[in-house]
Formats: C-alpha cells, sequence, structure tokens
C-alpha cells in the first residue's frame, strides 16, 4: 500500500503541476515552451527525491510496463503501480478542472495531448521518443549500469528536454497516465486520438527495455 500510495501521489503531482502550468500559465507573461517543459521535468525530480524512496517514482504506466519486462517487478506490483498512477492522474485533471472553472478559465484546454499531423505520424513520434526517454530511465536506474543519486535529476531533465521537443507536434506525452486523466474531462478530439498516447508510449517503453536488457546490459 505504501507503493500504491506513493504512485498516487507522484503521479498527481506530475500532472497537476505540468497540465497546471499549460492551463493556469496560458497567456501571461513568462510562461513559455521552458516553463512548461521545466514544470514537468522538476515535477519528476521533486517526486524522484521524496517518493522514489518507496516506490521508485515511475509515475508512468509505459515505465512500469518497461520494468516488468525486464522482470524489475512482477504482475501483481505492475497491477499495482498502472491504477495508482491512473488514480493520481485523474484526482490531478480534476483538481486543474475545478481550479480553471473557479478561475473562469477555458476549461475546453486542460493540457490534454493531441495532434494535427497524421495518426501515423504522431504515434511514430510519440513511439521514438517515448523510447528515448525510458531508454534513459532504464539506464540510469540499472543497478548495474546505473546512478541512484543522480537518476532523479537525469530523467527529470531528460524530460524536460523530450517536451522542448515535442511540444509543438502532439504537446508530448510519452505517459498513458498524463494523456489519459486530461482527456476524460475534456472529451471530444482529446479522447478521439487518446489511442495514440495510450498505446505508443507503450511500443516504446517495450523497445526500450529489450534494447537496454540486450544491448546495453542493464539487467546484468
Amino acid at each position: 500500500m505504501k507503493k500504491f500510495f506513493a504512485e498516487l501521489l507522484g503521479t498527481f503531482v506530475l500532472v497537476f503541476v505540468g497540465t497546471g502550468a499549460v492551463v493556469f500559465g496560458n497567456g501571461t507573461e513568462g510562461v513559455s515552451h521552458l516553463g512548461i517543459a521545466l514544470a514537468f521535468g522538476l515535477s519528476i525530480v521533486a517526486a524522484a527525491y521524496s517518493i522514489g524512496t518507496v516506490s521508485g517514482a515511475h509515475l508512468n504506466p509505459a515505465v512500469s510496463i518497461a520494468m516488468f519486462v525486464n522482470k524489475r517487478m512482477d504482475a501483481k506490483e505492475l497491477g499495482t503501480y498502472i491504477v495508482a498512477q491512473v488514480l493520481g492522474a485523474i484526482l490531478a485533471s480534476a483538481g486543474v478542472f475545478y481550479y480553471a472553472s473557479n478561475l473562469g478559465l477555458d476549461t475546453t484546454s486542460l493540457g490534454q495531448n493531441g495532434f494535427t499531423i497524421s495518426a501515423f505520424g504522431a504515434f511514430l513520434f510519440e513511439v521514438i521518443m517515448s523510447f528515448i526517454f525510458i531508454l534513459v530511465i532504464m539506464t540510469v536506474t540499472s543497478a548495474s549500469k546505473g546512478n541512484g543519486k543522480i537518476a532523479g535529476l537525469v530523467i527529470g531533465l531528460s524530460l524536460s528536454a523530450m517536451i522542448l521537443v515535442g511540444l509543438n507536434v502532439t504537446g508530448l506525452s510519452v505517459n498513458p497516465a498524463r494523456s489519459l486523466a486530461p482527456a476524460l474531462f475534456v472529451g471530444g478530439q482529446a479522447l478521439s486520438q487518446l489511442w495514440v498516447f495510450i498505446l505508443a508510449p507503450i511500443v516504446g517503453g517495450v523497445l526500450a527495455a529489450i534494447v537496454a536488457k540486450e544491448l546495453l546490459g542493464t539487467e546484468d
């Protein structure tokens, strides 16, 4: 249960702070792509050095699935993590929706992911970005190849870098829970495109797990 609540809390912080920066900072002076990228990235850093001591701070079903593929967790633990992550993300989007409503902001935009390019192009982009991001995670958290002391910082900065690249393409998801939650509240196109942001990060994560194990020797 400690791991469940740690993942719930950590994912809540990630989604609330990250999408909150998009929603509450929209149109205000000084909020930029860099600001949004740092909001997400620094949330990861904060979670890694707090609840990470309990659950490892996955905060992302695609990351947990990659860990499962490389036998760093069992099926029961995987299910616990995914449920906690999804619930934490939904609670975060509910909070953003509540405050946006009370502030008179547009609640049709809650930091959801979306794309205007082809579905194939968006899917491939998310697979590539998820692969890179989760490969970093699998390597830096490896017992034989990683460095636990700087893992949180490396992962957080990597996510910020990914967002800077992908914000204008798909909004950069690499995390099914992060995309699912705001889409549930917004509906419409966000829901119709949601399959890309659920499936692509999982595919990218599985590929990252295999490459990390077979090529980089992370599980040796």
